[in-house]
């Protein structure tokens, strides 16, 4: 049987064994931050915001960044600080624009709600509720040019009773007009050390055990992604219980294991077609994604100190042109193995 702990909320065994994963509920959300104070790394950003929440004052707004920074958690944060939880559904509109991203969602949701004026009477105690709804485009620059242009009108004629919050990964895809509209926040790559203290906190809430290399790991392998460390580390933890391993990290994260991609390489160095051949072979029935393998072969490429920088560009610019056709669809065997003629061929002709 399963009994909760008193005083500590965990629930444990009749044993009296360690805690058991209370719910099926992603970790992303459940240790997502709920006020914008505590958004980890963006001292700037949140200082600037916390200003705007005591003054109630909100322009347009513009997050951007890398993924898994605290863009989507930020912008919900500040609805919900502005609003409270009995207006939220009221006063704020979600979008996800990379499935709504066509200019038939400007002309009718958005434009819809975006249209209808808040009523000055309708106040939530305890929350500055202030006289306008808020619309969240997450992946804005999944949006078509068309939409974005059709955005600017419909931003602009109803400035006072509506706000924007635009969130994207790649400022370059957002429309001129459209960004000069916004107040524009830069959401910066999570430190190792701000990912460590994240990672261990939620060990710590979790009963998990996990040594020093593995969070070193786990570091390396999300990238500065916390957003994607959470998720590997629930993965983990659901695979293999409360003590996890570098290795397991590794086998839940799709990461490629370095001495595959060492030994792709070094078929590559020896000039051997048939050997290069096999190994791709062995790396395409072993079921690695060619994709994850190219960009784990471009850092070992980067790095390697007996190589020219010539033929470092020549191998790197074969690798995008094969990323790109995988994107569009081509065989994974093939691209693969021109990677690897280019490769051979590149390090053969030395300067």
């Amino acid at each position: 049987m399963i009994y909760e702990s008193q005083g500590s909320g965990k629930r444990v065994n009749e044993k009296g064994m360690a805690p058991l994963l209370q719910s099926s509920q992603p970790w992303v959300e459940k240790y997502r931050p709920k006020q914008v104070k505590d958004v980890a790394h963006q001292e700037e950003v949140v200082r600037v915001l916390t200003n705007t929440l005591e003054t109630s004052n909100c322009p347009h707004m513009l997050f951007y960044g890398p993924p898994g920074t605290g863009k989507t958690t930020t912008a919900l944060a500040i609805a919900h600080q502005l609003f409270g939880p009995e207006l939220y559904k009221s006063r704020v509109l979600e979008l996800n624009a990379s499935d709504d991203r066509g200019i038939n969602v400007v002309r009718t949701k958005i434009k819809d709600f975006a249209a209808v004026a808040v009523g000055s009477s309708n106040r939530s105690v305890g929350y500055p509720c202030p006289p306008f709804k808020i619309i969240i485009l997450d992946e804005a620059d999944s949006m078509t040019e068309d939409a974005q242009n059709a955005l600017r009108r419909t931003m602009e004629t109803y400035s006072k009773v509506t706000r924007f919050f635009f969130i994207c990964n790649y400022i370059s895809r957002i429309i001129e007009p459209l960004a000069s509209r916004c107040a524009k926040f830069r959401f910066k790559p999570l430190s190792e050390d701000i990912m460590s203290s994240r990672i261990l906190h939620i060990c710590g809430e979790e009963g998990l055990n996990l040594d020093p290399e593995a969070l070193s790991t786990l570091s390396s392998i999300s990238q500065g992604d916390l957003r994607r460390a959470i998720t590997y580390l629930q993965g983990a933890a659901r695979l293999v219980g409360s003590t996890i391993s570098a290795k397991d990290l590794i086998n839940v994260s799709g990461v490629i294991p370095a001495a595959v991609v060492q030994a792709l390489f070094n078929a590559c160095k020896s000039g051997q077609f048939e050997l290069a051949n096999k190994e791709v072979n062995n790396i395409i029935a072993e079921g690695y994604p060619v994709s994850q393998m190219l960009s784990q072969l471009f850092d070992v490429i980067v790095v390697a100190e007996e190589i020219s920088d010539e033929q470092k560009a020549r191998i790197c610019k074969r690798l995008a042109e094969a990323d790109k056709c995988l994107v569009d669809g081509a065989d994974e065997y093939l691209q693969l193995l021109d990677v690897a003629s280019h490769t051979m061929q590149a390090l053969c002709n030395r300067t």
